[in-house]
């Protein structure tokens, strides 16, 4: 499968910038457009209750978007690295669903908004976790990928991840430390889950995967290739690898469009209507069934976790090309 790549960084030293841009496909200069006019938002600020990621250069913002052909375009700081956090949470729910089966995962982990904060201390009527968007939900993912893979379970994550990625994904030591360390919240959580028999194994030890798949290394042009396979049925459109099964993705993609965007996730899919995920690193992911993945990376984030400059360039996408999910005009 082929694939093609557009960067917007690097202008032809004696092209004229009408022409340069003229000739730049006009998908490349929608999202020139975007990164130019959303630039100057200074709202919102760093995280800061983990430690090293308010050493985030708030500066930093790129936009990357697959489509289903393979091919990439990228503006700004795509090539910068940032932890995944957060929007490891679908990769690794449907990885656990094809790794236990539907059956296992869903007797203790819900499918219901939670209309709560991500790291709210709160479980459904059934003592389970609402749903894998949120933080129990998550912590309750890694457990199960634990029960299933033990010592192993943290290298099986990084592994499916990179495969959805295209390449090897590292980690950032300095950010698993950090998280590690402030993590009591999240030491809350997985105690309240393994005296709900939602966590079966070593609490330490489930919370240690999860630590570490949060600060997996990512790029935007990364996030919007993952995003970009969640959007093709679980086939990387770069690599062509099936990296799971249809099944797996569009139990993902609905819970994404419930609750991937926090407590933010109604207003989300009323006003942008694509199924996303975001994370405290500064990264946003959104995947449109059959069409792209759009990865888009600024650290500064608003009130509810999600970064403020990602926000307004999937809305201006979602506004220019009428992609609202539930706006469809297609001939069935």
């Amino acid at each position: 499968m082929t694939s093609g790549s557009h960067v917007a960084s690097a202008q032809p030293a004696k092209a004229s910038s009408a022409a340069w841009t003229s000739s730049r496909p006009p998908l490349l200069r929608f999202l020139d457009r975007c990164h130019a006019d959303f630039v100057a938002e200074t709202g919102g600020d760093v995280a800061r209750y983990i430690p090293e990621l308010s050493k985030a250069d708030p500066s930093h913002f790129g936009i990357s978007l697959a489509t289903l052909d393979g091919h990439v375009y990228e503006v700004g700081d795509t090539k910068v690295p940032f932890t995944i956090q957060s929007m490891s949470k679908p990769f690794v729910f449907a990885l656990a669903l094809d790794t236990l089966g539907a059956e296992r995962v869903e007797s203790v982990i819900g499918v219901e908004p939670s209309g709560d904060p991500f790291n709210s201390i709160r479980l459904n009527a059934e003592n389970h976790p609402f749903n894998p968007m949120v933080n129990a939900g998550a912590i309750a993912c890694s457990g199960l990928v634990h029960e299933a893979k033990g010592a192993g379970a943290f290298e099986h994550i990084r592994r499916e991840l990179s495969r959805f990625a295209g390449r090897d994904l590292g980690v950032d030591e300095a950010v698993y430390r950090s998280e590690s360390l402030t993590g009591d919240r999240n030491r809350a959580i997985g105690y309240l889950l393994r005296t709900n028999a939602v966590i079966k194994d070593n609490v330490a030890e489930v919370l240690d995967v999860y630590f570490r798949q949060c600060a997996i290394l990512v790029t935007a042009r990364d996030i919007a290739i993952m995003a970009a396979t969640l959007a093709n049925r679980g086939i990387n459109p770069v690599t062509g690898e099936q990296v799971t099964t249809p099944y797996a993705i569009a139990r993902t993609l609905s819970v994404m469009t419930s609750s991937g965007m926090y407590d933010y996730a109604g207003e989300w899919i009323y006003r942008i209507g694509i199924p996303a995920k975001s994370g405290v690193g500064g990264g946003i992911l959104s995947a449109l069934p059959a069409r792209l993945g759009l990865g888009s990376y600024s650290p500064r984030l608003d009130r509810h976790g999600n970064s403020v400059r990602g926000i307004r360039v999937c809305a201006a996408l979602s506004r220019h090309y009428d992609l609202h999910m539930l706006n469809r005009s297609d001939d069935a």
